[in-house]
């Protein structure tokens, strides 16, 4: 079989293994140990198989679009696979979509939150365990190193290959981190008091270039 004549979807056990392994892989990072950790690794994990399920699975998202598609970009065989990183295509890039501009972004976005997630988690475990705040590391520079990195990879994805389950969830699920992230802020403020509000004075919430001078933001 070549290249040409290989499927392009209906690669269910490859849709089932790239999830795994994202999956897990950012599980021996993070390792949720709360009902609140659980929820939002969950949330993560259902992204990601609804990616990789359109990705390898069935293009719902070229399937419905394909009449649009057709007619728009005319000469484009849309049910390739090169033709599902929709940026690419839609933007005009000729080559591999591979190296792309929006491919290559991913990358570096998705890079970013794993590493971000991986130098995070020993800090915040090590605190948690001597029943402290975690102020170190990622930690004092951004508030939720965490959260931002489920986000940057999430956004990476979405630059890779957006569909429109993924787009209809990125938004509920910035949502919902948001949420996670202010109810454990009032948890740590009620726990650790003017410790908590002096740190939050000096570290941003999210992005690491500013700085507050509230804790709510």
């Amino acid at each position: 079989m070549t290249p040409e004549t290989a499927p392009a979807y209906g690669l269910w056990l490859l849709a089932f293994v790239n999830a795994a392994v994202f999956i897990i892989f950012a599980l021996s990072f993070t390792k949720p140990q709360t009902p609140r950790d659980w929820r939002s690794f969950s949330a993560f994990s259902a992204f990601l198989v609804a990616l990789f399920a359109e990705m390898y699975g069935f293009p719902l998202t070229i399937y419905l679009l394909s009449g649009w598609l057709q007619s728009s970009f005319p000469g484009t065989d849309w049910f390739s696979h090169d033709a599902g990183h929709l940026p690419e295509m839609l933007f005009g890039w000729k080559a591999n979509p591979h190296f792309g501009p929006f491919h290559l972004l991913s990358f570096v976005l998705i890079g970013a939150g794993f590493w971000l997630l991986s130098v995070a988690w020993p800090v915040l475990y090590a605190a948690q365990r001597a029943g402290r705040l975690a102020t170190t590391g990622p930690y004092a520079r951004i508030r939720h190193p965490q959260y931002v990195g489920f986000v940057l990879i999430l956004t990476g994805f979405l630059l890779q290959w957006p569909t429109i389950l993924t787009l209809a969830m990125y938004p509920v699920l910035i949502w919902m981190y948001l949420r996670l992230s202010r109810s454990e802020e009032a948890e740590a403020r009620a726990r650790f008091g003017a410790e908590y509000d002096a740190w939050a004075r000096r570290v941003p919430a999210y992005l690491p270039m500013g700085r507050t001078d509230s804790a709510t933001t």
